[in-house]
């Protein structure tokens, strides 16, 4: 359980790096520094992955609480997708509002994998 939610997250935020622009994009306009924002985001989820990964479970729980308010934190910009799809083509609106209960999956699949 911990090597895929390590992966995802560490693959996620090298993304947000490789990807920059599509990040910022998907940010709510009322949230500022959108790329300061992309950038650090994208730190944290491979400093959370990496962490997933330590043998030490006092690492994990840090881990832990970092990946989950990480989730949070990104919340707003999901809605912020569901709520204007037609900036979001070709990705369906259902999907868009899929994304927002699956924030709930991370969040267990997180806490599950830092036992």
């Amino acid at each position: 359980m911990r090597a895929p939610v390590a992966i995802g997250f560490i693959t996620s935020g090298v993304l947000h790096f490789t990807h920059t622009r599509v990040y910022e994009r998907i940010m709510p306009p009322y949230l500022p520094r959108h790329r300061e924002a992309v950038l650090v985001s994208g730190v944290a989820e491979i400093a959370g992955g990496l962490a997933v990964l330590a043998p030490s479970r006092p690492v994990r729980r840090v881990a832990r609480y970092g990946l989950l308010a990480l989730l949070v934190a990104v919340f707003p910009a999901n809605f912020y997708m569901a709520q204007e799809p037609k900036k979001f083509k070709p990705i369906p609106p259902w999907a868009l509002w899929l994304r927002l209960p699956l924030q709930a999956v991370f969040a267990r699949s997180v806490w599950r994998a830092t036992e």
